[in-house]
């Protein structure tokens, strides 16, 4: 028996919530998809969680939302992650931290264990433990009594995630990087068999700055001061990664998804 993973790129705001809505529902149903993960750190503006909109994103059909660096943006988010273990902080931030960034769960009778990690590089507001050493130490443990094991990488360099991806070949069935925003054209099964691609993108508007109206983002580089980033909907897509892994743990094929969403006529859901 086969499981079929959906892992969806960074959730960008309400443009990126409203792909989800429009898209995700037929994709399960049309590719029967057993379990949905999506980076969901930005859903709030681009900036963050907050209680709502992951409350709304899971009613849409994601089963675990993961974040990195801007996890803990919203406040409300602080004391709800705890209570939610659908979503995942980084495991390698302070363990005294609200939340957790490992989840085990049951798919279709199929032990499965889920990783959340943070790079070590490029995130000046943290300061946290090496995502590589307590990657293999959590891998390792989970592989125990788990066959498969899904990571997804939240970091900014090209290198940590191929090093990652390379180190964890043999072991994970599956690493997914995140941040950039940006779909990588590098989605491969490694040499033993663990699917990998370096970003998988995001949900929300491709003709634009990470989600954001380039205007804006113009003014911010050419001016050097700060201003507020404005969600996009230009060109909304739903973007991902679909992977097939075997119960043996062992990954057999990796695809791309790209959907087009038509703009909703109430650019607010």
């Amino acid at each position: 028996m086969s499981i079929r993973v959906l892992f969806l790129g960074e959730i960008v705001g309400k443009p990126g919530i409203a792909t989800v809505k429009g898209a995700l529902k037929k994709l399960r149903e049309d590719k029967q998809i057993d379990l949905v993960l999506a980076n969901g750190e930005g859903a709030t503006g681009g900036f963050g969680l907050g209680r709502a909109h992951a409350m709304q994103l899971f009613k849409l059909g994601i089963d675990i939302l993961t974040g990195g660096e801007k996890i803990y943006f919203k406040k409300d988010m602080v004391e709800f992650i705890g209570k939610n273990p659908s979503i995942l902080r980084p495991a390698n931030y302070p363990q005294q931290n609200p939340g957790h960034g490992v989840r085990y769960l049951i798919v279709k009778d199929q032990k499965v264990c889920i990783i959340n990690l943070l790079g070590n590089a490029d995130f000046p507001r943290t300061h946290l433990g090496n995502s590589f050493s307590l990657a293999q130490m959590l891998v390792d443990k989970a592989r125990e009594d788990n066959q498969i094991v899904l990571v997804q990488y939240h970091a900014s360099t090209t290198a940590e995630k191929a090093t990652m991806g390379f180190m964890l070949d043999g072991k994970a069935s599956a690493v997914i990087g995140t941040h950039t925003k940006i779909l990588s054209g590098d989605a491969r099964i490694l040499e033993h068999h663990c699917a990998y691609i370096t970003d998988n993108g995001r949900c929300g508007s491709q003709t634009s700055v990470g989600g954001f109206l380039s205007e804006t983002e113009i003014k911010k580089y050419i001016s050097q001061i700060p201003a507020r980033s404005n969600e996009c909907w230009d060109d909304l897509e739903l973007v991902g990664v679909l992977v097939d892994i075997e119960n043996d743990g062992k990954a057999t094929s990796i695809e791309t998804i790209r959907i087009a969403v038509d703009t909703p006529t109430r650019q607010e859901e």
